[in-house]
């Protein structure tokens, strides 16, 4: 079961800091633990394992000490890896509503009543978890909050999703307006009165005097 990555050397004596994926540091890392290490094969570290030495809290960020990893440059190479440990398969969590990635891999999201794909893996992210959810369609990210994913049955084996529009399909364009059409005045024009020409004075005009 993974447990943790290690993400970024911390000052000069070898600590580095750890993204945990477990919700139980208290129990997980404790001094003498033992992590087998996920790192490509042409790491030196490739094939070992490592041994806690203390793991420390800086400014709410995790940060672990390990054995023969006694500087800045042994704990850069180990940046990137991941830590796994040991599980057993039929231990549950202790918290209510918390699940490990191998028991919710494989299970039927069913949605509406009907099963429409599988869980095949679940990503742990900083803001919060995704199920990756095989469909006929191809993979859909699920976000694995209770508001879309409100029931997880174990002894069932589904997974109930109540996504929100557009993750399982695309939604349809939506038609663009039609634009009115141009409305056509039907008042008659007002009657405009003739205008009547002055009477014009045509009488000759008076003498006048010399």
């Amino acid at each position: 079961m993974r447990v943790g990555r290690l993400t970024k050397a911390h000052g000069l004596k070898g600590a580095i800091k750890v993204e945990l994926y477990t919700d139980a540091p208290e129990r997980r890392f404790v001094p003498g633990a033992v992590f087998q290490l996920q790192v490509p094969t042409s790491s030196s570290w490739h094939g070992k394992t490592i041994e806690l030495v203390e793991l420390k809290w800086y400014n709410s960020h995790a940060v672990a000490f390990f054995k023969d990893v006694p500087d800045r440059d042994a704990a850069e190479s180990l940046v990137k890896a991941i830590l796994w440990v040991d599980q057993d398969l039929a231990e549950s969590p202790d918290e209510e509503d918390a699940w490990y990635d191998h028991q919710l891999v494989g299970l039927a999201v069913v949605r509406d009543g009907v099963t429409i794909g599988r869980v095949t893996l679940v990503d742990h992210l900083p803001a919060q978890d995704l199920l990756h959810v095989k469909t006929e369609s191809g993979d859909v990210l699920v976000p694995f909050v209770k508001a879309i994913v409100p029931a997880v049955d174990i002894a069932a084996g589904t997974v109930t999703v109540t996504p929100p529009p557009g993750l399982f399909e695309e939604l349809p364009d939506e038609p663009e307006p039609e634009p009115e059409p141009e409305s056509e005045s039907t008042a008659e024009p007002a009657e405009v009165a003739p205008v009547e020409a002055a009477p014009v004075d045509t009488a000759p005009p008076a003498d006048q005097p010399t």
